[in-house]
């Protein structure tokens, strides 16, 4: 399973300045079991790293 990282307020802007409109980021559940230990809630975005890739992958959290 890649990391999954849950950003904070200050990532999360920095995100939106550079990508525009955070809820049309790709969606992860809250339960998927990546999430487990994170302390997410829905509106939080996770950054995924995949070893070998330089470019994360971010997701928004959502309700079932």
């Amino acid at each position: 399973v890649p990391k999954h990282v849950k950003l904070s307020d200050k990532e999360m802007a920095e995100l939106e300045e550079r990508v525009g409109n955070l809820n049309l980021l790709p969606k992860i559940k809250c339960s998927d079991p990546a999430l487990r230990g994170l302390d997410v809630k829905p509106g939080d975005v996770i950054k995924i790293i995949r070893p070998n890739e330089l470019v994360p992958y971010y997701r928004v959290v959502v309700e079932e």
